[in-house]
């Protein structure tokens, strides 16, 4: 997992402190770090270190440094350490995204909260495909995909309003008063 950076900063007087020492680092490595909590328990954790260069990604130049925290695994390298994350980080987000699909229910039946998770399955998957089939440009050796073209919430309201107009949904009362 990512460590969070506590701390004094690099410029500070006295130098940095906390988690943000390994921040500074610029060349990739293992490393150990002890955690105290409140009521003074002390535990040890293995911090992994892997420095890479931007290259212009997201028009930054320079090194990048991208600190982790792992325990009971013995890491090959600190780039193993870094994808197996990236991994666990594209899982939480289809999580987070299915979440954005899934209708509200306050019905307590498994049968249909599991139907609404898979109908929003169906629905990021579908985003997903649409993304990589009809909204992607043609690269060399590849695809990029144009994320920004058509956001996954603005495919559900798509959705939502076509629904409506199927349905016959009408949000006018009228009135015996003008």
């Amino acid at each position: 997992m990512p460590v969070v950076l506590r701390g004094r900063k690099d410029g500070h007087p006295e130098g940095p402190s906390g988690t943000r020492v390994f921040a500074i680092r610029k060349c990739s490595g293992f490393d150990e770090y002890t955690l105290t909590s409140s009521d003074k328990k002390k535990a040890r954790v293995n911090i992994a270190i892997h420095c890479r260069n931007y290259n212009g990604q997201w028009d930054r130049h320079g090194r990048q440094t991208l600190v982790y925290a792992f325990w009971g695994i013995e890491p090959s390298s600190t780039a193993w350490v870094r994808q197996t994350y990236r991994k666990r980080f594209a899982m939480e987000t289809s999580y987070r995204q299915m979440h954005q699909a899934r209708a509200r229910t306050r019905t307590r039946n498994p049968v249909m909260r599991l139907l609404l998770v898979g109908v929003a399955l169906v629905l990021r998957n579908v985003w997903v495909w649409l993304h990589y089939v009809v909204l992607c440009s043609p690269r060399g050796g590849g695809r990029r995909l144009n994320l920004d073209l058509l956001p996954l919430k603005e495919m559900l309201l798509w959705l939502l309003h076509q629904a409506e107009r199927e349905l016959g949904w009408c949000d006018e009362i009228e009135s015996n008063v003008p």
